[in-house]
């Protein structure tokens, strides 16, 4: 996501400021409408298009967007205030395009999304173009800003790691969450719109894998919407874009910041351990003490221990090819290294206090594990 020309800020009058995003958005607007020129009709079709703006947008832009490239922009400013004016600035580009593209949500354009077919490829219509410069707009946006949020969160992520990009793509365009989004929505956006982000959120759960192409037939499906009324074309567009922007930052930011949550509290385990092997397996007999009950390894849990593996191996080279092995954890054996061990373990018992409260409330059956270990960490 580009950044509005440093002068826009210096300016004393809102108009100026709307200007300068204008102008920001019609640049961007022009690169897009080059790239759609590049499609063809069965690109469209099958969803190919997806697969093609995702390198499009990404590939030179992470080369160019890191951690410096914040750092220099907003010295000293705590992630949280950055994260908040990337979202509310990314909301206002996506409401100026809406207005910009709005005169191609007709049903006559909708009609001709319906018929657009054919494997052999084709110039693509001057009306479909229209409707998929927004879409690819509004795509490439809402990448960019999830992107800029795990980058100013310092999650790492490698757009060229296919289960990284997948991450991403998930994140920023609610496309596996549909459920929470629509929660949200009803909440986070006005009554009047309220209606309509439901119902663009309606179908975002993919039960397809993580093809791209099947992710961009899901987005023009969704995007349908917007071209589905006619006579209220503008309002409706700039309102969708606006909402589902926040909507999509927002759901970012909660999902980044939750991440980096857990990464500090990995970091802060692992530099303060005196027994990191040790750390590790307690750390897991906590996460498993639901085991016999069948429930699920909640994600930041989960998240909570490939962080901690890494960590252990990165700072104390730590590398316990026995715990990787592990499928059934066997609290006996556990309690037997537990034992083994000599002097104050005391970081031990801290650590797994940290463990069973990363994912919320401390049950009963983590109580109980905390409360063997911390009698067995009573020496002398």
């Amino acid at each position: 996501m580009t950044d509005a020309p440093t002068h826009a800020a210096d300016t004393d009058t809102d108009e100026a400021g709307d200007a300068a995003d204008r102008k920001v958005v019609e640049q961007e607007q022009a690169e897009i409408k080059d790239f759609v020129k590049g499609l063809s009709a069965d690109d469209i079709k099958s969803g190919n298009w997806f697969t093609k703006l995702a390198a499009h947008a990404m590939n030179a832009y992470t080369e160019k967007v890191d951690w410096q490239y914040f750092q220099d922009r907003y010295a000293g400013v705590p992630a949280d205030v950055i994260v908040d004016q990337r979202i509310k600035m990314a909301a206002r580009y996506a409401a100026l395009e809406g207005g910009l593209s709005a005169g191609a949500y007709t049903a006559t354009v909708a009609a001709t999304i319906g018929s657009l077919g054919g494997a052999s490829p084709a110039t693509v219509p001057a009306a479909v173009a229209t409707v998929m410069v927004d879409v690819a707009f509004i795509t490439q946006l809402q990448l960019r800003l999830a992107y800029d949020i795990s980058v100013l969160y310092r999650v790492p992520l490698d757009v060229h790691d296919p289960e990284d990009l997948w991450k991403l793509i998930r994140v920023a365009l609610t496309i596996k969450s549909g459920e929470a989004a629509n929660k949200t929505a009803a909440k986070a956006v006005p009554a009047l719109v309220r209606p309509l982000v439901k119902r663009f959120y309606s179908k975002s759960v993919l039960a397809a894998g993580k093809a791209l192409p099947v992710v961009g037939k899901h987005l023009l499906q969704r995007n349908v919407i917007k071209i589905g009324i006619p006579l209220v074309g503008v309002p409706l567009a700039v309102l969708l874009n606006r909402y589902t922007t926040l909507l999509a930052g927002r759901h970012a930011r909660a999902v980044f910041r939750n991440e980096a949550r857990v990464i500090e509290l990995a970091e802060g385990m692992s530099r303060s351990s005196r027994h990191p092997q040790l750390m590790l397996w307690v750390a897991w007999l906590v996460i498993r003490a639901n085991a016999n009950t069948k429930a699920k390894i909640a994600d930041d849990e989960a998240l909570l221990m490939r962080h901690l593996v890494r960590l252990v191996r990165e700072r104390h080279e730590v590398v316990d090819e026995q715990f990787a092995h592990v499928v059934d954890i066997d609290p006996a054996e556990v309690w037997r290294r537990v034992d083994a061990e000599p002097g104050d373990l005391g970081d031990v018992l801290d650590a797994a206090e940290r463990v069973a409260t990363v994912d919320g409330d401390v049950n009963s059956r983590e109580k109980a594990v905390l409360a063997e270990l911390r009698e067995r960490c009573r020496r002398g």
